[in-house]
């Protein structure tokens, strides 16, 4: 099933605090990239990373508990968009955290993919979007609006 282009928009407009899950410190991981642009383009962004202790000057996050933790000690809401650098197969687990911490949205990059668990996710109230790059649909919606 095609992501919904209004979907997408409501996400990219809506979310503030994003968790960036599987954030690397490495500079040529496309995780590192996307994070360091969704920063860039005004999101709080909140890298999960049990491995680090910090990504591009932000703290590093050991788990979606705590980087929601710090989205509400800090802006007062928490998590708003789960961004996933997993491997597929890690993504029922997520979504278990995204739907007992009542995130609204869960934004699955290119190649991450599981039917099911995104099925399980919607039943739940959790917008989905899989198999895509927030990065891509992000500089596409802001190149529309520029012209």
């Amino acid at each position: 099933m095609p992501n919904d282009p209004a979907l997408i928009d409501e996400m990219l407009t809506t979310a503030g605090n994003i968790a960036v899950l599987g954030m690397s410190d490495k500079p040529w991981r496309a995780s590192h990239n996307v994070g360091k642009y969704l920063a860039a383009h005004g999101y709080r962004v909140f890298p999960v990373n049990p491995a680090l202790q910090e990504i591009l000057g932000k703290p590093c996050y050991a788990s979606l508990d705590a980087a929601d933790t710090a989205a509400r000690e800090r802006t007062g809401q928490g998590i708003d968009l789960v961004d996933v650098f997993r491997a597929s197969q890690h993504v029922p687990a997520i979504v278990n955290d995204v739907i007992r911490l009542k995130i609204p949205y869960l934004w699955l990059q290119d190649e991450v993919i599981h039917d099911e668990a995104v099925a399980r996710a919607r039943a739940a109230g959790v917008q989905c979007v899989q198999n895509d790059c927030i990065f891509r649909e992000h500089a596409a919606k802001s190149s529309r609006s520029a012209s």
